[in-house]
């Protein structure tokens, strides 16, 4: 089963990096200064999928070089990462020094959720996340470039309930994760976060706020940490730059300094940079820089 979907959402937006990468472009002096770091935090690999998809081992060697800890997936094909059975792909990753943390399971349905979860089980992943509404509940308008969503909450959530009770019977945990739709009025007058959390089993569904799309929406992170303590359990960290696009870390508006004082409230257990789209920096020089703002930041400090 192919995971397109979060892949044609940007693409349909056309979100997709304007400067694509190989695995050795503008990394020789970007690695040099961050070798040397320690190794803290998580890269969304979604950042680099157009190196990823043709030389992921070497991609995935530059991640760990750069100083990140743990990664989140994006490509689950054929019941493969990355062209890696789950068992090789879990074993290289502990070669290079890193964790296989998280994995955006998109095109998850019913019929498929049981094999995704073993395999995701398998590579030694923790976090199964659902990355948009599930089962044909995503909606794109051409005509007005917007995300949205179907209005049946109701079946959505019985949908993302029921997988969550998979993944924790298989001892994983099941996130969703958010963009901008999901904190607006639909129209029948209820906001999906709101519907989520409130028909929602913490024990087996919580949340992967993407701090981005949060504020894309005009909201307050710490305005949800504050209805829902303790069910954001991974964040998305990427900046806006001031056209409102997509940013390194540090280089943007977003206060993550701010934020990240509320990690406790917000159940915070681990983040992610994620780099939709490059404007000024290649992929891999993009995450170089945000993860040298991590450090600033005092996001080193969470693990």
């Amino acid at each position: 089963m192919k995971n397109h979907i979060a892949i044609l959402i940007f693409l349909a937006l056309g979100l997709f990096a304007c400067n694509n990468s190989t695995p050795q472009e503008g990394v020789s002096e970007a690695t040099e200064t961050t070798m040397e770091n320690a190794q803290f935090g998580g890269l969304a690999l979604y950042s680099l999928r157009d190196s990823m998809a043709v030389h992921p081992r070497e991609v995935l060697k530059e991640v760990a070089d750069i100083g990140y800890k743990y990664i989140e997936a994006a490509n689950y094909e054929d019941g493969k990462f990355y062209g890696m059975s789950p068992t090789d792909f879990k074993a290289y990753l502990d070669e290079i020094g890193l964790i296989p943390m998280s994995v955006h399971q998109g095109s998850v349905t019913l019929d498929n959720a049981d094999q995704m979860i073993a395999d995701t089980k398998a590579a030694g992943f923790k976090y199964f996340v659902i990355p948009v509404p599930p089962m044909g509940h995503f909606k794109f308008d051409q005509a007005t470039g917007t995300l949205n969503m179907s209005e049946d909450l109701e079946t959505v959530m019985n949908i993302i309930n029921t997988i969550g009770a998979k993944c924790t019977a298989a001892g994983l945990q099941l996130l969703y994760h958010n963009h901008n739709f999901e904190f607006e009025e639909n129209a029948n007058g209820i906001v999906p976060m709101e519907y989520f959390l409130e028909h929602s089993d913490s024990a087996n569904v919580n949340f992967q706020m993407d701090l981005y799309w949060v504020t894309k929406a005009g909201e307050d992170p710490l305005a949800w940490f504050a209805k829902a303590p303790g069910r954001f359990k991974s964040w998305h960290v990427k900046d806006m730059d001031d056209e409102g696009r997509f940013a390194p870390v540090g280089t943007g508006h977003i206060d993550f300094a701010r934020i990240l004082e509320h990690k406790d409230e917000s159940g915070m257990e681990c983040y992610f940079v994620e780099q939709d789209r490059t404007f000024n920096n290649t992929p891999i020089e993009a995450v170089t820089i945000s993860h040298n703002a991590l450090k600033e930041i005092g996001f080193q400090n969470v693990n």
